[in-house]
């Protein structure tokens, strides 16, 4: 099924499709033992980072590897991409889905580069996601206001023709120093101005109840990333504590296992079953 059906199908349910961030082999599978598990779908997302980091080639043949090995039903998706020759690079590898971030530009270029974006994504029928409103990034002010506005949020729909909108409402990349609450009304405002899939970035460290809140609201789309590294860094630290053992092999399993662990959680959240 194309990513764009799934996000259509799981919204109407009032149900999530968790989007997490891989970094090597160690988290990839971490989270696609989760998802086999849970016999659930994932998104398989890739930063320019972790581009960079494994090779672009590597990347995605290392996902979508994944994906058949697990039995998982997933898509890779390009995260936070910050130029049309990035988006386009991921394209012609083969991505699902791309989104172009120009969330930090004026709306009306955020208009244009989003709807270039859109137009070159047709002829590789992939999804595209974008951004509209302040979701404040690693190291940026979590304290800075610009929650996205349902009528803009409307217009850039309307303009663009992007599939899916990662919206501002109360969430921020990294971790939280204290316990964010998310405009629940603005999205259900939102929601009610476009069709676009709605996304959630900066789930990580977000109450679950308030993840569900959300999802029963609009958001379709859940991003995970800082709590996946958080998890994997804090195990492995631990275990080389006391652990003198220099096989890779057998040391990295237990950290994995820890995001095993938090994926699973994190795709019951997203199921959104009402007790």
């Amino acid at each position: 099924m194309k990513l764009k059906e799934k996000l259509r199908e799981l919204t109407q349910l009032k149900k999530g499709l968790l989007a997490t961030n891989y970094y090597d082999l160690e988290t990839l599978h971490g989270v696609l033992q989760a998802a086999a598990e849970m016999k659930q779908p994932v998104i398989l997302q890739l930063t320019q980072s972790s581009i960079d980091y494994m090779g672009l080639k590597t990347a995605v043949n290392l996902g979508r590897n994944g994906l058949e090995e697990f039995g998982v039903e997933g898509w890779i998706h390009l995260d936070h991409g910050g130029s049309v020759e990035l988006v386009q690079r991921c394209l012609d590898a083969g991505f699902d889905s791309v989104m172009i971030d120009g969330s930090e530009l004026p709306f009306e270029h955020n208009v244009r580069l989003t709807r270039e974006v859109v137009e070159r994504a047709k002829r590789y029928d992939a999804h595209v996601e974008a951004e509209l409103g302040y979701v404040a990034k690693l190291g940026q002010s979590h304290h800075t206001t610009g929650f996205t506005q349902p009528d803009e949020a409307a217009a850039f729909v309307q303009e663009t023709g992007v599939d899916a909108l990662a919206v501002a409402i109360g969430t921020a990349h990294g971790f939280y120093k204290e316990e964010p609450r998310l405009d629940i009304d603005l999205l259900r405002s939102i929601a009610g101005k476009t069709s676009a899939t709605l996304v959630l970035h900066g789930s990580s460290g977000v109450p679950h109840t308030q993840v569900k809140q959300a999802i029963s609201n609009g958001i379709c789309k859940v991003n995970l990333a800082t709590e996946i590294k958080n998890i994997f860094m804090a195990s492995l630290k631990a275990e080389l504590t006391y652990n003198q053992d220099i096989d890779l092999r057998r040391v990295f399993p237990k950290a994995t296992f820890k995001i095993t662990e938090l994926v699973k959680t994190k795709l019951e959240m997203v199921e959104n079953i009402v007790a």
